[in-house]
C-alpha cells in the first residue's frame, strides 16, 4: 500500500509541475494567431501598449 501512495504523490506532484510550466513561444505564438495577432509580441504589445488591436487587420 505504501509503494502505491509514493508512486501516487509522485504522478501527482509530476502533474501540477506540468501545468504550471511557461508554455514556449511557439505555443505563445500560435495562440495570438487564433485570436488575430502576428505574434505573442505584438498579442503583449496591444494588450500592455498604447497599439490598437485594429493595426492587426489592415
Amino acid at each position: 500500500m505504501e509503494k502505491k501512495r509514493k508512486a501516487l504523490r509522485k504522478l501527482l506532484e509530476a502533474v501540477e509541475n506540468e501545468i504550471l510550466k511557461k508554455p514556449d513561444k511557439k505555443t505563445l505564438d500560435r495562440l495570438s494567431l487564433f485570436v488575430g495577432f502576428q505574434d505573442w509580441e505584438s498579442f503583449q504589445e496591444a494588450l500592455h501598449g498604447d497599439t490598437s488591436a485594429d493595426e492587426n487587420y489592415k
